[in-house]
């Protein structure tokens, strides 16, 4: 301390220092010109009194009685010597020390080289007409005593200024540090830091470190979500990193996941049942997590044969090949399904919260369905749980609803909700007549997951503008009713295959031969499902302008397009497909050989087999979604290439070219634009494609679907130890209370 209080110090005292040193020939000067004036001024001052004696004895002629007054006024120690001069300039009477060089001269006062003495000359009236002069000398040696005097007291002045402004600033300074101190140990013990708010009872952080807590938890955030290397694997995540967190975090503690989509399903094929698993990212992440903690899977049962395997509950042991955990159906009705599913969730949520110019339907009575449906749910939850404080995974926009009746029913649960389609602004969130109700609902949950930052940054929007909360936007947090809700981006991702037997070259040869195409023709693929926001028309658009505007691919370069049936009862849909299938039958007809189509629209579902093939295959990855929130089949291409070769065409509006940055990112509305890049993917040279390659596998393999899990579980398990120190808490006040009463 010592050490630091001199380096602080020494520098202000020598600051001072040189501040007294430079304005020391400033004070010379400005005393000098004052004592200059003060002896011009006493000058005058004698010559007035003076004026009448003197005028006097010169009209007597006693130029003895002059000579004894001037003598008399000299014994002054700052008067050397006075003399009076006739009107003709001739000096008549002088003072016996008066120097003999000075004569009389022009009245005036300066000083004299000679001498070194200072001289002033005033006017005196010695007779009715004649005008002499009154000369005196005087001593300027006591100006420079006074000068070093003067000098001393500034010295001393400046030197005690700079004590007492020194002894100040170190109290200061040592008060602000033990301040600082303090406020910097309740952060690195992640008081105020890991708690957004302060309320009664707790610590706040004072002003001046306001600005560095932020810094600090922007930082912490961002280490929560790099990469880490804790359990040796270099920091890659598998199902068996994601069970060891579960293991740590949640050991015996029971999970439950809540979604429309259930992760198998059992169909009907004449004489047997068959058990299907979707392709879907989702089931991949958290069927480890749910197979580890034995908990159970809620979702609706939409297989033909569901009912005929599960119990009276709706319930069925999942996996078939080895039963972990339970998988927990509910049954829907048409008019439910028609209501919830069809109507409020994909003609209202849906095309609200994707930007692609399909107008929002809302009825009251899909409304009522969808809110009918959500209890459903939320029951099934609040049944299926064993304990009071399980942890409550709810998946996607179906679920708007669940957070909020799950918490009243579990208020000790622990509730994460993940949004998988984007968020839309909150102007375009407004025109849902139901706005308010939806996001109670999702306030119920301890964590709001989305895909991207901006998605988030709009769900904050919509909650300030239509709710009364109180936001803090530095940690993304929402307080509203004594709830606190964490809003985070959780980019979500697919798995990463397992290497194949065969090779991406011999993969390339076979599919060319199944599709009837010649070996050298270029190939373009796009998986995707029939859905008007996936931007296939204006995908087929920029074919067009590519073979129109450079015709040495015609007959060269074909897209393989597929197009799984989504949602087939909505009018919409239907209308889509018939938009769909003329634009790619018209530029067939227009550009189509009889060895070459420029487009193969395929309307059916293709396995995960048959699309990895396509996939490995193809030349370029085509994904032009008007609004995606992140589209997995950018991911799918990437992690596909084993080969490193490849071209991926990505949408801008979709969430993962804030991720895939190599891609050639391209606007879909501009037919011109994503034309002119497959154009250039076309012509890329093989070592510009691995290098592009290469970076998206090396990020797309970090950045999986386990360790999208994991990161939302890790931050879960903060939440839920601290929902459990705050029960803690208040029971032991509820008790210390009822021992007072």
């Amino acid at each position: 301390m010592l050490k630091l209080s001199l380096r602080f110090l020494l520098p202000l005292v020598a600051i001072l220092a040189a501040l007294g040193y430079a304005s020391l020939p400033l004070v010379d000067g400005l005393m000098l010109r004052w004592f200059q004036r003060d002896l011009d001024m006493r000058s005058q001052v004698i010559s007035t009194t003076l004026a009448g004696p003197v005028s006097e004895a010169w009209r007597a002629g006693a130029n003895e009685r002059i000579e004894a007054m001037l003598t008399n006024i000299s014994t002054d120690e700052r008067i050397f010597g006075m003399a009076l001069c006739n009107p003709s300039g001739a000096m008549v009477v002088r003072t016996a020390q008066f120097p003999a060089g000075l004569r009389c001269l022009a009245t005036g006062s300066g000083d004299d080289e000679i001498s070194g003495l200072h001289v002033t000359r005033v006017p005196v009236r010695l007779d009715s007409d004649l005008d002499g002069s009154l000369v005196v000398a005087h001593d300027k040696s006591y100006i420079a005593r006074r000068s070093s005097e003067t000098r001393g007291y500034m010295v001393a002045l400046f030197a005690v200024l700079g004590v007492l402004i020194a002894m100040v600033t170190l109290l200061v300074a040592h008060l602000s540090w033990r301040g600082w101190i303090k406020g910097m140990r309740q952060m690195l013990s992640g008081e105020n830091l890991l708690r957004p708010f302060a309320g009664d009872g707790e610590a706040k952080v004072s002003a001046e470190l306001r600005p560095l807590q932020a810094e600090v938890r922007a930082l912490l955030r961002r280490f929560e979500r790099a990469p880490s290397s804790e359990d040796g694997s270099g920091g890659q995540w598998s199902a068996q990193r994601l069970r060891k967190v579960l293991d740590e975090e949640y050991a015996g503690d029971e999970v439950i996941v809540v979604s429309n989509r259930e992760p198998y399903s059992h169909e009907r094929h004449e004489d047997r049942i068959v058990v299907t698993r979707p392709a879907s990212g989702l089931v991949t992440a958290l069927e480890p997590v749910l197979r580890a903690s034995g908990g159970t899977w809620i979702a609706h049962g939409s297989g033909s044969a569901d009912a005929e395997v599960s119990d009276k509950d709706g319930c069925v042991q999942v996996p078939p090949e080895a039963p972990s955990y339970t998988l927990r159906r509910l049954w829907l009705s048409p008019e439910e399904i028609s209501g919830y599913y069809e109507g409020f969730a994909n003609e209202g949520l849906w095309p609200l919260c994707h930007i692609a110019h399909v107008r929002p339907v809302f009825r009251a009575s899909d409304w009522q369905r969808f809110v009918s449906v959500s209890n459903r749910f939320a029951d099934a939850v609040a049944k299926a749980a064993r304990r009071p404080n399980p942890l409550v995974l709810v998946q996607d926009y179906h679920m708007a609803l669940v957070p909020q009746l799950i918490r009243e029913r579990l208020p000790q649960a622990t509730l994460m909700t993940f949004w998988h389609i984007p968020w839309p602004m909150s102007e375009a969130f407004g025109i849902c007549p139901w706005r308010e109700e939806i996001l109670d609902g999702l306030l119920g949950s301890h964590i709001m997951g989305f895909q991207t930052p901006t998605h988030c940054r709009n769900f904050i929007d919509a909650v300030d503008t239509f709710l009364e909360t109180r936001i803090e936007h530095e940690t993304s947090t929402i307080h509203r009713a004594g709830h606190l809700t964490q809003v985070s981006p959780y980019p979500i991702s697919i798995a990463w295959p397992s290497p194949q037997d065969e090779t991406a070259a011999e993969t390339r040869v076979r599919v060319r031969r199944d599709l009837g195409l010649a070996a050298d023709t270029r190939l373009a693929v796009g998986i995707d499902r029939l859905d008007y926001i996936k931007g296939l028309t204006e995908r087929f658009a920029a074919i067009e302008y590519l073979l129109e505007n450079h015709p040495r691919w015609r007959g060269r370069f074909t897209l393989v397009q597929v197009a799984a049936p989504s949602r087939s009862d909505l009018p919409e849909y239907r209308s889509f497909r018939e938009r769909v299938e003329a634009a790619a039958h018209r530029i067939n007809r227009r550009f189509g050989t009889d060895t070459c189509l420029p487009i193969l629209l395929k309307v059916e579902h293709h396995g995960a087999a048959a699309v990895r093939d396509l996939y490995r295959a193809a030349d370029i990855g085509l994904v032009t979604s008007l609004h995606d929130g992140m589209n997995l089949v950018a991911k799918e291409f990437v992690a596909a290439r084993d080969d490193e070769l490849g071209v991926l065409v990505l949408s801008c509006f979709t969430g993962a070219s804030r991720e895939l940055h190599e891609g050639l990112i391209v606007n879909p509305y501009s037919a011109e634009q994503t034309g002119e890049a497959l154009a250039r993917a076309l012509a890329m040279p093989v070592a510009e494609q691995r290098e592009r390659m290469r970076s998206m596998r090396g990020w797309v393999r970090g950045h999986n679907i386990f360790r999208w899990a994991g990161k939302m579980l890790s931050d879960a398990a903060r939440v839920r130890s601290r929902e459990r120190v705050t029960q803690r808490i208040e029971s032991i006040q509820r008790g210390q209370l009822r021992r007072v009463r």
